[in-house]
């Protein structure tokens, strides 16, 4: 695998070489400080792109042009980096070789009229494809709701910090999406336009060369833009007392969402320590949480945590009955107390190590894996993967002791299931 990475000024240009794969996977990333007003409108101007294009007016007419382009595939993703909103357009086609000459080059000059050529007349889009994609958002928006795993945790870092951009819904708002018009969402289309940072990334078997001469002919941004805060979010104390809420919910089962702040870790143990200890705790079926919760007591349907490192916070969530509620919060304290006394086996540290070397060598197994891989080395300057690996395996027991103390309990959240 080669990696080569170009300022073109107004943005960079990775390409990876890989001749493991039958495609050419292109992934088009738009990083803007996140605002909590422009959420909603970020995830629906996405949408409307990949509706309706000068060209292609209707998803039939792109579903049709993907048809012809060898059954391509396009899509976008939306997800927060800590202070920052990242929006992400992605291309899979065929290599040539597998479909014929001139494809690809087709195929990324229909990817970049998706972005740059929107379906806009008078300074605003068009009003017909406009209200079918507000209509799927409103429709999105107002079930939230119904899918109580995510509605908990959504729910529990608003109670959390209300102010951090660790509270703010993915989907957006609702009275945020009554407030988009047609001309509001082209002048919003023109601004990130011109004001995100882009990063374009190309990998396959790909020659250097005939890429960069195809991107710079096709994705003409041209306005020098660069990052002015920092990714991560400012750390910030836990409570000195623990804030407990519930709410009823018209479900069949309660849904515990546990938030713990990470306070004064070293970018060693944000990197890789923690990593080994939230595999430890409630990383997988073989965990503390997993095994002492869920088959040891009963006490839960299901159980895991996860870390965020750039919202310095780490989730527990969990389903349970609401009469267990207390019960499993007080397991929960006692493994993570465990933890800090550092009553846990070597073989757990081994058999941690061996999962996180196992998920790495996947990342190899994907292209839009390896892309984002090395969008994160070169956005947060984190370790290549080799180096990663190294670094892991010298995680020691006193690491993940240390860790552990840095782990603190903010605030416990639980939707209740009135049906139970």
């Amino acid at each position: 695998m080669e990696y080569k990475v170009k300022d073109l000024g107004s943005y960079k240009l990775h390409l990876i070489k890989n001749d493991k794969f039958k495609t050419i996977r292109t992934k088009v990333f738009f990083n803007a400080p996140v605002k909590k007003k422009e959420i909603t409108i970020r995830n629906f101007l996405a949408a409307m792109l990949m509706a309706t294009n000068e060209k292609y007016k209707t998803r039939r007419d792109i579903a049709l042009k993907c048809q012809d382009l060898y059954s391509c595939n396009i899509g976008y993703n939306i997800s927060r980096f800590g202070n920052y909103s990242n929006l992400c357009f992605s291309l899979n086609v065929l290599e040539d070789k597998y479909s014929e000459d001139g494809n690809l080059e087709e195929a990324l000059r229909f990817f970049s009229d998706i972005i740059y050529k929107p379906n806009v007349s008078s300074n605003m889009f068009d009003e017909k494809v406009f209200q079918i994609v507000k209509s799927d958002a409103l429709i999105s928006l107002s079930s939230l709701k119904e899918n109580g795993d995510n509605y908990s945790l959504i729910r529990m870092l608003e109670e959390m910090d209300s102010s951090s951009p660790l509270s703010y819904r993915a989907a957006g708002y609702l009275e945020d999406l009554e407030q988009i018009t047609p001309t509001i969402l082209y002048d919003y289309y023109k601004n990130m336009i011109d004001r995100d940072i882009m990063d374009i990334f190309v990998i396959g078997n790909i020659d250097f060369k005939e890429i960069e001469d195809i991107i710079r002919a096709n994705f003409p941004t041209k306005i020098f833009k660069k990052i002015t805060i920092p990714c991560r979010l400012e750390e910030k104390n836990s409570r000195s007392k623990k804030l407990i809420k519930l709410e009823e919910n018209d479900s069949n089962q309660s849904k515990l969402a546990v938030g713990c702040r990470l306070v004064g870790l070293t970018d060693y143990e944000r990197n890789y320590a923690l990593t080994i200890y939230n595999i430890i705790l409630g990383g997988g079926t073989d965990s503390k949480l997993f095994k002492e919760v869920r088959e040891a007591h009963s006490m839960a349907y299901y159980i895991s945590s996860v870390v965020n490192k750039l919202d310095n916070i780490m989730l527990i969530r969990a389903g349970i009955t609401r009469d267990n509620f207390d019960s499993v919060v007080k397991l929960i304290e006692q493994e993570m107390n465990q933890m800090k006394k550092g009553k846990f086996l070597d073989d757990d540290i081994a058999k941690a190590k061996q999962i996180y070397l196992s998920a790495i060598d996947e990342i190899e197994e994907s292209q839009s894996d390896i892309i984002d891989s090395y969008y994160m080395m070169d956005l947060l300057g984190v370790d290549d993967i080799e180096t990663k690996k190294k670094k892991m395996m010298l995680v020691s027991r006193d690491d993940i002791i240390k860790v552990s103390k840095k782990v603190l309990i903010d605030t416990i959240y639980m939707l209740e299931g009135v049906k139970e």
